[in-house]
């Protein structure tokens, strides 16, 4: 038997203010995506925007459906809108801003399995990094040089 270690590195910036003004301009557009989110049944809203390679931004928000897992994270529903729109386009950077409808968390909340098991799936098509900022409603902000930060050991095309 043996153990392996695998290590997770993120650059944790105290507030959107210390973004540059690319990167604060594309969080706000999350933001305001956030804002717009369709989440009437868990009150849980998510917003991204993506930037493209010819500096296209395309943004979106999770969109809930009263039949279970029907609906769609802000994360799929940016990415597989540029993927399907943009398809020859490489993703640069992916922003992310989610929260409660109640409360402005604080707490940077990162993407969830399937949304990580899809942003891999255009990191591996494209062969470069996505860089990858999330934050909560208000607080820190999260950025993973690569999606491998937050899904070290991913499932591609390499084990079909």
């Amino acid at each position: 038997m043996k153990q392996i270690s695998v290590n997770a590195n993120f650059t944790v910036y105290s507030s959107i203010d210390e973004l540059n003004e690319v990167e604060k301009e594309l969080m706000k557009k999350a933001i305001s995506a956030r804002e717009q989110a369709y989440a009437p049944y868990s009150k849980f809203k998510v917003g991204a925007a993506l930037l493209l390679e010819n500096n296209e931004v395309v943004v979106g928000s999770n969109q809930e459906n009263a039949a279970y897992p029907s609906g769609l994270c802000a994360e799929r529903v940016t990415i597989f809108y540029a993927g399907a729109n943009y398809p020859n386009v490489g993703f640069k950077k992916l922003f992310i801003s989610a929260s409660p409808e109640d409360q402005l968390l604080a707490k940077p909340i990162p993407p969830c399995g399937a949304c990580r098991q899809s942003i891999a799936e255009y990191e591996i098509k494209q062969e470069t990094p996505i860089e990858i900022y999330f934050m909560g409603g208000t607080g820190e902000v999260y950025k993973s040089d690569s999606l491998r930060n937050l899904l070290p050991l991913l499932f591609d095309k390499n084990y079909l």
